[in-house]
């Protein structure tokens, strides 16, 4: 018997979809996503195709963000457009970064820890609050995360556990947010 090891767009996609749900997953996030399984016990992580997979779909969600036009390079935010123009030397690392939150908080073998230890376990409000994300950024950032999950053409059931981890976390993203003047 033959098993094919090459990646296919759907695997790509999937894991990509959950990479993108941010830069970081909390225990009880996992807890869900291994709670929430198909008929055939997988977790999300293997259904999203595994850790190349996931690689995949942070990657082109990443990219996607930084040609946002409302949350990346051309950004009202001048938090947002700083980090989109002149931290880009960054981004290989943060796409990283989300790969592993993806890869955790979908059941898989790989442990996020935070860069930036904070009052939640991922500690996303600290690595977020100096960008000042607005709730209507982050939704923008969530749409880009279900936009790149359809290009890989994500199954549905996995595309919406994928934005459920992603919007758990949106106080905790958005929680550096002032008004802008």
């Amino acid at each position: 018997m033959k098993i094919s090891t090459s990646l296919t767009r759907r695997r790509v996609v999937a894991g990509l979809a959950l990479a993108a749900a941010s830069t970081s997953v909390l225990p009880a996030d996992k807890a869900l996503a291994q709670t929430k399984k198909t008929t055939s016990e997988k977790s999300l992580y293997e259904r999203l195709g595994g850790v190349f997979a996931i690689a995949a779909v942070i990657d082109h969600f990443s990219d996607a963000v930084v040609k946002n036009p409302i949350v990346g390079k051309k950004s009202k935010n001048p938090q947002l457009r700083k980090w989109h123009t002149k931290n880009l030397e960054r981004l290989p690392g943060l796409k990283f970064m989300r790969t592993l939150w993806v890869c955790d908080v979908s059941g898989g073998p790989f442990k996020f820890v935070a860069t930036k230890p904070g009052t939640t376990p991922l500690g996303l409000e600290e690595a977020h609050r100096d960008l000042r994300i607005s709730p209507a950024e982050f939704d923008e950032v969530a749409a880009e995360l279900g936009r790149t999950l359809d290009h890989f053409k994500i199954p549905k059931p996995e595309k919406t556990e994928v934005l459920e981890a992603f919007a758990a976390h949106k106080d905790e993203v958005t929680a550096g947010n002032v008004k802008r003047g």
